[in-house]
């Protein structure tokens, strides 16, 4: 009888598309080879352009289907990297052939690593005279992935994005390594996966990519995460196309949510909105970073932001580049986070925190740039992080105080006082001491002790206007001030400098 369910679990289990993720560093050419594939492999090529943000789509090759995870190249979005490596059944290891391994090529082997799924090397821009192979596959040996020839398991194609040599070879051995690793999905189970996307669409409201592990899912049906949960009203491919149903390695965009689900969390099917809410309920719901201050020692001073991005896995990336950022004497606070349009309740608790409202690829309503203008809360508005994170530099320095740094220039014996008014003097003198220069600021010292200071607003030597004096010179100075100079005093030249706080 156990033999028997066991046979009739296996006859259930079909084939499913390889899920892939392409890892390595930002100048790799990873887009450039995604790019080259959707181009000549796109799935239903008659149905327009992929989604932006969707996270994931699907190529045809000899008749068979593979899911890409669209993982971005730039540092800043590690997390998101890790996302993508976390749910994928194959890693596509993209080496520069000509620069070797970078900083993100030891990222990308570590997160393959970790999850411990299978990778092949990709080696980009064999068609480059600089490209040098056999040295790039010795620097991969020791960061622990051998190629199949110098006698290890990850098999290694040499590819070009530029002329498209070897991208079918790319192909066609994803597909005989996803047949080795036996990927295969039960269509009547539960459907189960992880969110790969998310957004508030302004039309349609919580929006979601999901990408299916396991069962399938349907209009209608009940999912729900550790941060959201809801019934499916729309189910859309990932170029945007209606469909019915959706099978295993399957991207697909939904929406139905009532919140905006986490991207990188596990969603699964629920029999009943009320199942799905009692396990919403049971997880605590995180805000990473949020309303808390962490050592805000004597002199600290605190930013507080509200920060609005287009969708999770932006505000994801975004937090993560934040909290590197060093906070030895300013420490960042975020107040509040979430996708969406700036509205006017964000600008609302900007006021009341005397914080600033940060804004990644999305704007501000009509009502949050009403309150902006009146309150004179900023908004700040970007489209690309790294700018985004120089911004918040600037706030951050701006809130430190200038050090004020003073620089003596020399020092002048008084000889002789030849007029005096009553906020300025001219008077003769010798450099005894380093130089003198025109506009400095001036201390005058009287037996040893500060008897007041004042500017020096002209210099003359043999009765011409000069900028400058050396020592062992004599000159004459138009000195501004309250204090009365007196001969035998010495004034001592300096200049102050304001120094910026960097961090």
């Amino acid at each position: 009888m156990v033999k028997k369910s066991k046979q009739q679990k296996k006859d259930i289990l079909q084939p499913r598309p390889p899920i892939v993720v392409v890892l390595g560093h930002v100048d790799s050419g990873k887009t450039s080879i995604l790019d080259y594939i959707r181009k000549t492999h796109i799935a239903e090529k008659e149905s327009g352009g992929i989604t932006q943000h969707i996270g994931a789509y699907q190529v045809e090759y000899k008749e068979k289907l593979i899911t890409f995870i669209d993982t971005p190249g730039h540092e800043a979005f590690s997390a998101m990297r890790s996302h993508g490596a976390k749910v994928a059944d194959i890693a596509v290891l993209v080496v520069d052939a000509c620069e070797g391994v970078k900083p993100q090529t030891k990222e990308a082997i570590s997160y393959i690593k970790k999850v411990g799924i299978p990778a092949l090397v990709a080696l980009n821009k064999v068609d480059k005279v600089e490209a040098q192979q056999e040295k790039v596959k010795g620097a991969l040996v020791k960061e622990g992935i051998t190629v199949e020839s110098m006698g290890g398991e990850a098999p290694c194609v040499e590819v070009s994005a530029k002329t498209g040599q070897g991208i079918e070879e790319l192909l066609e051995i994803i597909l005989l390594v996803g047949e080795m690793e036996g990927l295969k999905g039960d269509n009547e189970k539960l459907a189960e996966g992880v969110v790969i996307e998310s957004c508030l669409d302004p039309k349609r409201g919580p929006t979601a990519t999901l990408l299916i592990r396991e069962g399938s899912l349907g209009i209608e049906d009940i999912v729900g995460t550790a941060s959201a949960f809801g019934r499916i009203k729309t189910l859309e491919n990932f170029q945007s196309k209606k469909i019915d149903r959706a099978l295993p390695s399957y991207p697909v965009i939904v929406t139905g949510f009532k919140e905006v689900p986490e991207v990188g969390e596990k969603f699964y099917k629920r029999k009943s909105l009320d199942e799905a809410r009692s396990y919403f309920e049971k997880k605590e719901r995180k805000k990473t970073g949020e309303g808390e201050v962490l050592d805000i020692g004597p002199g600290k001073k605190v930013l507080n932001l509200v920060i609005k991005a287009d969708v999770r896995g932006s505000l994801q990336a975004i937090q993560e580049i934040l909290r590197v950022l060093p906070q030895d004497e300013v420490v960042l606070r975020i107040l509040d986070s979430g996708v969406g349009e700036i509205n006017e309740s964000n600008v609302k608790l900007a006021l009341a925190s005397r914080g600033f409202v940060l804004g990644f690829r999305t704007k501000a309503d009509s009502n949050a740039l009403s309150l902006s203008e009146r309150s004179g809360v900023k908004v700040l508005t970007f489209e690309v992080i790294y700018e985004l994170a120089q911004g918040v530099r600037n706030l951050m320095q701006s809130l430190i105080k200038p050090e004020i740094v003073r620089k003596t220039l020399g020092r002048v014996e008084v000889l002789a006082i030849f007029r005096t008014e009553k906020t300025r003097q001219i008077i003769g003198g010798k450099v005894i001491f380093g130089e003198v220069k025109k506009g400095a600021r001036i201390d005058v010292l009287r037996n040893g002790e500060k008897a007041g200071s004042g500017k020096l607003v002209q210099l003359q030597q043999n009765k011409k206007e000069v900028a400058r004096v050396p020592q062992d010179q004599e000159c004459g100075i138009l000195f501004e001030g309250e204090v009365r100079i007196q001969e035998g005093d010495v004034l001592e030249i300096f200049e102050e400098e304001k120094t910026k706080y960097k961090l």
